[in-house]
Protein backbone atom coordinates (compact mmCIF):
# COMPACT_ATOMS: atom_id res chain seq x y z
CA UNK A 1 0.00 0.00 0.00
CA UNK A 2 1.01 3.45 -0.82
CA UNK A 3 5.02 3.75 -1.58
CA UNK A 4 7.71 1.20 -1.39
CA UNK A 5 8.95 -0.60 2.01
CA UNK A 6 12.22 -0.51 0.20
CA UNK A 7 14.77 2.06 1.42
CA UNK A 8 16.93 4.13 -0.71
CA UNK A 9 20.12 3.07 0.06
CA UNK A 10 19.20 -0.53 0.56
CA UNK A 11 17.72 -0.02 -3.38
CA UNK A 12 21.13 1.42 -4.36
CA UNK A 13 23.13 -1.23 -2.88
CA UNK A 14 21.32 -3.55 -4.58
CA UNK A 15 22.26 -1.71 -7.62
CA UNK A 16 25.38 -1.36 -7.62
CA UNK A 17 26.04 -5.20 -6.33
CA UNK A 18 23.73 -6.18 -9.35
CA UNK A 19 26.04 -3.84 -11.76
CA UNK A 20 28.81 -6.06 -10.59
CA UNK A 21 27.12 -9.12 -11.11
CA UNK A 22 27.41 -11.66 -14.44
CA UNK A 23 24.19 -11.34 -15.63
CA UNK A 24 22.67 -8.10 -17.95
CA UNK A 25 20.15 -5.72 -16.38
CA UNK A 26 16.96 -4.43 -17.88
CA UNK A 27 15.84 -1.44 -17.49
CA UNK A 28 12.45 -0.25 -19.21
CA UNK A 29 11.69 3.20 -18.95
CA UNK A 30 8.83 4.75 -17.08
CA UNK A 31 6.58 7.29 -18.26
CA UNK A 32 4.96 7.45 -14.62
CA UNK A 33 4.83 6.02 -11.56
CA UNK A 34 1.90 3.70 -12.38
CA UNK A 35 3.96 2.35 -15.27
CA UNK A 36 6.85 1.81 -13.49
CA UNK A 37 4.91 -0.14 -10.90
CA UNK A 38 4.14 -2.11 -14.26
CA UNK A 39 7.33 -2.75 -14.96
CA UNK A 40 8.52 -4.10 -11.26
CA UNK A 41 5.55 -6.57 -11.51
CA UNK A 42 6.69 -7.82 -14.78
CA UNK A 43 9.66 -8.64 -12.91
CA UNK A 44 12.45 -6.31 -14.62
CA UNK A 45 15.80 -5.36 -13.05
CA UNK A 46 15.19 -1.68 -12.60
CA UNK A 47 13.68 1.41 -13.51
CA UNK A 48 14.86 3.99 -15.96
CA UNK A 49 13.83 7.66 -15.87
CA UNK A 50 14.49 9.48 -19.37
CA UNK A 51 14.94 12.83 -19.17
CA UNK A 52 13.34 12.66 -22.89
CA UNK A 53 10.31 11.06 -21.51
CA UNK A 54 10.29 13.80 -18.88
CA UNK A 55 10.45 16.58 -21.04
CA UNK A 56 7.72 15.06 -23.59
CA UNK A 57 5.29 14.57 -20.90
CA UNK A 58 5.75 18.39 -20.65
CA UNK A 59 5.29 19.13 -24.07
CA UNK A 60 8.21 20.27 -24.70
CA UNK A 61 11.62 19.07 -26.80
CA UNK A 62 14.35 17.11 -25.56
CA UNK A 63 16.86 20.32 -25.55
CA UNK A 64 17.76 21.25 -22.23
CA UNK A 65 14.38 23.04 -21.24
CA UNK A 66 13.65 21.18 -18.39
CA UNK A 67 14.79 22.31 -15.06
CA UNK A 68 16.16 20.01 -12.14
CA UNK A 69 13.21 20.52 -10.22
CA UNK A 70 11.50 18.83 -12.59
CA UNK A 71 13.31 16.18 -13.17
CA UNK A 72 14.03 15.73 -9.34
CA UNK A 73 10.19 15.31 -8.72
CA UNK A 74 9.40 13.08 -11.42
CA UNK A 75 12.15 11.02 -10.21
CA UNK A 76 10.82 10.97 -6.85
CA UNK A 77 7.08 10.04 -7.74
CA UNK A 78 8.71 7.03 -9.64
CA UNK A 79 11.55 5.86 -7.09
CA UNK A 80 9.17 5.60 -3.96
CA UNK A 81 6.52 3.81 -5.83
CA UNK A 82 9.01 0.83 -6.52
CA UNK A 83 10.85 -1.28 -4.81
CA UNK A 84 13.23 -1.91 -7.88
CA UNK A 85 16.44 0.76 -8.22
CA UNK A 86 16.02 3.90 -10.26
CA UNK A 87 18.39 5.44 -13.05
CA UNK A 88 17.77 8.77 -13.45
CA UNK A 89 19.00 11.36 -16.65
CA UNK A 90 20.71 13.91 -15.48
CA UNK A 91 21.37 15.26 -18.85
CA UNK A 92 24.74 17.89 -18.60
CA UNK A 93 24.02 18.42 -14.64
CA UNK A 94 22.26 21.26 -15.05
CA UNK A 95 24.98 23.48 -15.37
CA UNK A 96 28.60 24.25 -13.79
CA UNK A 97 30.50 21.58 -11.35
CA UNK A 98 28.85 23.41 -8.28
CA UNK A 99 25.20 22.77 -10.05
CA UNK A 100 26.49 19.19 -11.01
CA UNK A 101 27.01 18.52 -7.39
CA UNK A 102 23.51 20.30 -6.50
CA UNK A 103 22.21 18.52 -8.91
CA UNK A 104 23.58 14.85 -7.49
CA UNK A 105 22.47 15.43 -3.81
CA UNK A 106 19.26 16.69 -5.12
CA UNK A 107 18.60 13.51 -7.13
CA UNK A 108 19.81 11.45 -4.35
CA UNK A 109 17.30 13.23 -1.78
CA UNK A 110 15.03 11.96 -4.36
CA UNK A 111 15.72 8.45 -3.84
CA UNK A 112 16.99 7.54 -7.32
CA UNK A 113 19.68 4.32 -7.08
CA UNK A 114 22.06 6.17 -9.75
CA UNK A 115 22.06 9.31 -12.49
CA UNK A 116 24.01 9.76 -15.43
CA UNK A 117 25.65 13.09 -16.68
CA UNK A 118 26.93 13.95 -20.07
CA UNK A 119 29.52 15.62 -22.04
CA UNK A 120 27.19 17.45 -24.61
CA UNK A 121 27.48 21.55 -24.69
CA UNK A 122 24.78 23.05 -22.40
CA UNK A 123 22.03 23.42 -23.63
CA UNK A 124 21.61 19.64 -24.76
CA UNK A 125 20.14 17.95 -27.15
CA UNK A 126 18.75 14.41 -28.25
CA UNK A 127 21.87 11.90 -28.24
CA UNK A 128 20.46 10.28 -31.41
CA UNK A 129 19.81 13.85 -33.41
CA UNK A 130 22.47 15.09 -36.07
CA UNK A 131 23.85 18.60 -34.81
CA UNK A 132 25.66 17.58 -31.32
CA UNK A 133 28.58 19.86 -29.43
CA UNK A 134 30.84 17.97 -26.70
CA UNK A 135 32.68 19.88 -24.45
CA UNK A 136 36.57 19.29 -24.65
CA UNK A 137 37.40 16.48 -22.04
CA UNK A 138 38.27 19.14 -18.99
CA UNK A 139 34.88 19.94 -18.65
CA UNK A 140 33.51 16.75 -18.73
CA UNK A 141 36.25 15.81 -16.52
CA UNK A 142 35.59 18.53 -13.50
CA UNK A 143 31.87 17.31 -14.24
CA UNK A 144 32.35 14.01 -13.20
CA UNK A 145 34.38 14.66 -10.44
CA UNK A 146 32.03 16.93 -8.70
CA UNK A 147 29.53 14.32 -9.00
CA UNK A 148 31.32 11.78 -7.65
CA UNK A 149 32.58 14.33 -4.84
CA UNK A 150 29.20 15.55 -4.29
CA UNK A 151 27.24 12.14 -3.36
CA UNK A 152 26.82 11.27 0.08
CA UNK A 153 25.54 7.81 -0.40
CA UNK A 154 28.69 5.75 -1.45
CA UNK A 155 26.34 3.65 -3.31
CA UNK A 156 25.14 6.25 -5.54
CA UNK A 157 26.01 5.20 -8.81
CA UNK A 158 27.55 7.79 -10.67
CA UNK A 159 27.39 6.58 -14.92
CA UNK A 160 29.03 8.89 -17.29
CA UNK A 161 27.40 9.80 -20.63
CA UNK A 162 29.80 10.60 -23.78
CA UNK A 163 27.99 11.23 -26.55
CA UNK A 164 31.39 11.95 -28.72
CA UNK A 165 31.03 9.22 -31.31
CA UNK A 166 28.91 11.36 -33.00
CA UNK A 167 31.19 13.81 -33.41
CA UNK A 168 34.70 12.69 -33.35
CA UNK A 169 34.43 9.31 -33.97
CA UNK A 170 35.03 5.59 -32.67
CA UNK A 171 38.46 6.02 -31.14
CA UNK A 172 37.40 9.45 -29.58
CA UNK A 173 34.64 7.90 -27.77
CA UNK A 174 36.71 4.97 -26.24
CA UNK A 175 39.61 7.95 -25.05
CA UNK A 176 36.53 10.19 -23.43
CA UNK A 177 34.85 7.00 -21.84
CA UNK A 178 38.61 6.28 -20.21
CA UNK A 179 38.87 9.59 -18.60
CA UNK A 180 35.85 9.50 -17.86
CA UNK A 181 36.77 6.63 -15.58
CA UNK A 182 39.62 8.07 -14.10
CA UNK A 183 37.59 10.40 -12.88
CA UNK A 184 35.46 8.57 -10.84
CA UNK A 185 32.71 7.33 -12.83
CA UNK A 186 31.38 4.13 -11.62
CA UNK A 187 30.02 2.80 -15.00
CA UNK A 188 29.30 4.63 -18.52
CA UNK A 189 27.03 5.13 -21.00
CA UNK A 190 28.30 6.05 -24.57
CA UNK A 191 25.92 7.24 -26.62
CA UNK A 192 24.52 6.05 -30.09
CA UNK A 193 26.77 3.17 -30.95
CA UNK A 194 26.09 2.06 -34.46
CA UNK A 195 27.35 -1.52 -34.39
CA UNK A 196 27.81 -4.28 -32.20
CA UNK A 197 31.28 -3.89 -32.81
CA UNK A 198 31.36 -0.35 -31.61
CA UNK A 199 29.95 -1.43 -28.30
CA UNK A 200 32.88 -4.37 -27.82
CA UNK A 201 35.40 -1.32 -28.37
CA UNK A 202 34.32 0.38 -25.34
CA UNK A 203 33.62 -2.76 -23.33
CA UNK A 204 37.52 -3.50 -24.18
CA UNK A 205 38.64 0.41 -23.04
CA UNK A 206 37.13 0.77 -19.44
CA UNK A 207 36.77 -1.96 -17.01
CA UNK A 208 33.60 -0.40 -15.54
CA UNK A 209 30.00 -1.86 -16.03
CA UNK A 210 28.96 -0.22 -19.58
CA UNK A 211 25.07 0.81 -21.01
CA UNK A 212 23.73 0.34 -24.20
CA UNK A 213 20.71 2.41 -25.37
CA UNK A 214 17.53 0.51 -26.98
CA UNK A 215 15.65 3.66 -27.79
CA UNK A 216 13.94 3.20 -31.35
CA UNK A 217 14.30 5.23 -34.62
CA UNK A 218 17.73 6.53 -33.66
CA UNK A 219 21.78 5.90 -34.45
CA UNK A 220 21.60 2.33 -32.76
CA UNK A 221 19.99 -0.82 -34.89
CA UNK A 222 17.81 -2.28 -32.26
CA UNK A 223 19.54 -5.31 -31.30
CA UNK A 224 18.31 -8.23 -28.97
CA UNK A 225 19.30 -8.50 -24.90
CA UNK A 226 21.41 -11.76 -26.07
CA UNK A 227 23.29 -9.68 -28.63
CA UNK A 228 24.41 -7.35 -26.51
CA UNK A 229 25.26 -9.66 -23.52
CA UNK A 230 27.55 -10.91 -26.04
CA UNK A 231 29.62 -8.28 -26.46
CA UNK A 232 30.07 -7.56 -22.56
CA UNK A 233 26.66 -4.85 -22.15
CA UNK A 234 26.13 -5.02 -18.49
CA UNK A 235 23.29 -2.83 -18.70
CA UNK A 236 20.33 -2.40 -21.29
CA UNK A 237 17.31 0.41 -21.24
CA UNK A 238 14.28 0.93 -23.44
CA UNK A 239 14.22 4.59 -22.40
CA UNK A 240 11.11 6.01 -24.46
CA UNK A 241 9.61 2.87 -25.64
CA UNK A 242 6.91 2.65 -23.49
CA UNK A 243 5.75 6.15 -23.51
CA UNK A 244 5.49 5.66 -27.95
CA UNK A 245 3.45 2.48 -27.40
CA UNK A 246 1.04 4.31 -24.55
CA UNK A 247 0.85 7.58 -26.88
CA UNK A 248 0.77 5.12 -29.85
CA UNK A 249 -2.54 3.73 -28.62
CA UNK A 250 -3.94 6.96 -27.41
CA UNK A 251 -3.64 8.50 -30.81
CA UNK A 252 -5.38 5.16 -32.32
CA UNK A 253 -8.16 5.86 -29.98
CA UNK A 254 -8.39 9.24 -30.64
CA UNK A 255 -8.57 8.67 -34.34
CA UNK A 256 -11.59 6.37 -33.75
CA UNK A 257 -13.57 7.98 -31.65
CA UNK A 258 -13.13 11.18 -34.21
CA UNK A 259 -14.11 8.88 -36.90
CA UNK A 260 -17.06 6.67 -35.42
CA UNK A 261 -18.10 8.29 -32.62
CA UNK A 262 -17.43 5.67 -30.43
CA UNK A 263 -14.73 3.79 -28.59
CA UNK A 264 -16.50 0.69 -28.82
CA UNK A 265 -13.96 -0.99 -30.95
CA UNK A 266 -10.75 -0.16 -28.88
CA UNK A 267 -12.33 -1.45 -25.51
CA UNK A 268 -10.68 -5.12 -26.09
CA UNK A 269 -7.10 -3.49 -26.78
CA UNK A 270 -7.62 -1.15 -23.32
CA UNK A 271 -6.29 -2.44 -20.05
CA UNK A 272 -9.81 -3.30 -18.04
CA UNK A 273 -11.38 -1.70 -14.55
CA UNK A 274 -10.38 -4.36 -12.85
CA UNK A 275 -6.77 -5.23 -13.88
CA UNK A 276 -5.84 -1.42 -13.24
CA UNK A 277 -7.43 -1.90 -9.98
CA UNK A 278 -4.97 -4.91 -8.87
CA UNK A 279 -2.14 -2.81 -10.48
CA UNK A 280 -2.96 -0.09 -8.00
CA UNK A 281 -3.26 -2.92 -4.90
CA UNK A 282 -6.95 -1.04 -4.47
CA UNK A 283 -7.79 -4.30 -2.38
CA UNK A 284 -4.97 -3.28 0.25
CA UNK A 285 -6.41 -0.53 0.56
CA UNK A 286 -9.24 -2.00 2.09
CA UNK A 287 -7.44 -2.53 5.08
CA UNK A 288 -6.51 0.63 5.90
CA UNK A 289 -10.47 1.87 5.48
CA UNK A 290 -13.30 -0.86 3.94
CA UNK A 291 -15.29 2.30 2.49
CA UNK A 292 -12.37 2.51 0.06
CA UNK A 293 -12.92 -1.08 -1.49
CA UNK A 294 -16.64 -2.25 -0.81
CA UNK A 295 -17.45 -3.49 -4.39
CA UNK A 296 -16.55 -6.20 -6.65
CA UNK A 297 -15.41 -6.09 -10.02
Amino acid sequence: MLYSTVAPAAKRAAFREALAGPRMLRMPGAFNPLSARLIQEKGFDGVYISGAVIAADLGLPDIGLTTLTEVAGRAQQISRITDLPTLVDADTGFGEPMNVARTVQTLEDAGVAGLHIEDQVNPKRCGHLDGKSVVDADTAIKRIRAAVDARRDPNLVIMARTDVRAIDGLAAAADRAKQLVDAGADAVFPEAMATLDEFAAIRRAVDVPILANMTEFGKSELFTWEQLESVGIDLVIHPVSLLRIAMGAAERGLDALQSTGSLRGEVAGMQTRARLYELLDYEAYNTFDTSLYNFSL
